[in-house]
């Protein structure tokens, strides 16, 4: 049995923003797609979801989605309910993951500090019992073994109501603040942005210099010259190939182009397949070069990111403390239990604490050098758009030439000749009634 076929979110999507009525040129410029890539995932979308073909008198096809072809996809594919299933439960998996981090760093500090608290009492009992035997004072060497083994004032401070009552009252105050950046990260989730950061902020770029490309191009009406495109692309070479135009072969290919050349030897670009549309074409704004957004080191607010420096820094000192306390071992066998488990999981508690100041020192030099690339390509792109804004004669005359390709063909419902919505025999009876009031209309037309 053969599998079936794919469907593509991206045409789904440009369906959905065009009104469910589309044709490929409509799909190929809002999804910046390979013309027959959005023919095929047009057709594909067609079959399985109970879409409609409409074809023009000129042969021009249109397809028509129902508003809820969505569902309709849903209730047919298993599948397709599985993925959108899993999209919900991976956010959730993700969030958790991404507090994990914050989680992970304070069950450290906890562990580090509690261990080396376990370790000095232990150690000040036993000097005090080793005291009290020598000078053989019993009674007040027990009153004196009370105050040394009671950590309290600090512990209490730290878990008793005044405490709290003072943090519900900064989280208030943060939360009425007139800082757009205080809730947008929890702390948690500001830990792992202090590491990781929150993704590239230029993930969609293919998909935004396509959609712009084809943006450009239904704009001037399916012609154009290289250098109102230029200023989406990267790469474009030196000498030979950009004086060429080389740079141009992947748009003609996505989009079924063709070069035009002028009597003065110019080259233009005509695209036939972006000119046909399914509703009259509003020219659209579109930004006059394709710009990459710096990466940020964290979303986070300073304080949130002061926060976590310092955590990490008292979880990487605490390590070391602990490791010298522990030596080699003897006092973990000795107590056992929970000194016994941290000494066991050291090394572990010691490489969170080096990672979690060395990621981030690594990640900002990264991110300097990420960003001095991303601002001289945004630079050389600005550049060619300059050359459109101030257009010499030279280029003014391409582009003047480009405007005889230029056109625009609408399917409207009363061009079509045949739908899939409706019989073939009904349309046949329905066309041949227009054919017949058309040429009475001629005949009373001529009698006058």
């Amino acid at each position: 049995m053969a599998p079936r076929p794919t469907l593509d979110p991206v045409v789904m999507k440009a369906v959905e923003t065009l009104d469910y009525r589309v044709t490929v040129g409509d799909i190929a410029a809002q999804g910046g797609l390979n013309v027959n890539l959005a023919q095929q995932g047009l057709l594909i979308l067609a079959s399985e979801a109970g879409g409609h073909l409409q074809v023009a008198e000129s042969g021009e096809v249109a397809y028509l989605f129902p508003k809820n072809f969505r569902t309709v996809l849903r209730n047919k594919f298993l599948g397709l309910r599985l993925k959108e299933t899993w999209d919900k439960v991976w956010r959730i998996l993700f969030y958790l993951i991404r507090v994990s981090f914050g989680v992970a760093l304070i069950l450290s500090i906890l562990l580090i500090v509690v261990t080396i608290a376990v370790i000095i009492i232990a150690a000040s009992s036993s000097n005090n019992n080793s005291s009290s035997r020598n000078n053989n004072r019993r009674s007040s060497g027990g009153g004196g073994l009370f105050p040394r083994i009671w950590v309290g004032p600090n512990w209490y401070w730290f878990f008793s109501p005044s405490y709290r009552t003072r943090r519900n009252e900064q989280r208030l105050a943060r939360a009425q603040s007139n800082d757009p950046e205080a809730a947008k990260l929890n702390f948690l989730e500001a830990i792992f942005s202090f590491l990781f950061g929150d993704g590239n902020p230029n993930f969609d770029l293919e998909d935004r210099r396509w959609q712009a490309i084809g943006t450009v191009v239904r704009n001037s009406q399916g012609a154009v010259t290289a250098e109102q495109i230029a200023p989406y692309l990267d790469n474009l070479g030196k000498g030979y190939a950009e004086e060429y135009e080389e740079y141009m072969l992947p748009v003609l290919t996505t989009f079924n182009g063709k070069p035009e050349v002028s009597p003065d030897g110019q080259i233009v670009y005509h695209f036939p397949e972006l000119q046909t549309t399914a509703a009259e074409y509003t020219p659209k704004p579109v930004k006059a070069y394709l710009e990459e957004s710096p990466w940020r080191f964290s979303e986070a607010t300073s304080g949130q990111l002061t926060m976590a420096a310092g955590l990490g820094l008292v979880n990487f000192v605490g390590a070391l403390v602990l490791g010298g306390l522990l030596g080699d071992g003897q006092i973990a066998l000795q107590l056992g239990g929970l000194v016994a488990f941290a000494h066991a999981i050291y090394w572990l508690l010691l490489g969170y604490g080096t990672a979690f100041l060395s990621v981030p020192s690594l990640r900002y030099f990264w991110i300097k050098a990420q960003n001095s690339k991303i601002d001289a390509r945004n630079e050389s792109r600005l550049e060619r758009a300059l050359v459109i804004n101030q257009a010499s004669p030279e280029l003014q005359k391409k582009l003047d030439y480009a405007k005889q390709f230029a056109s625009e063909t609408v399917i409207r419902q009363e061009d079509l000749v045949y739908t899939t919505e409706t019989d073939l025999l009904e349309q046949d009876l329905n066309h041949s009634a227009k054919l017949d009031a058309e040429w009475q209309k001629r005949i009373n037309q001529s009698g006058t």
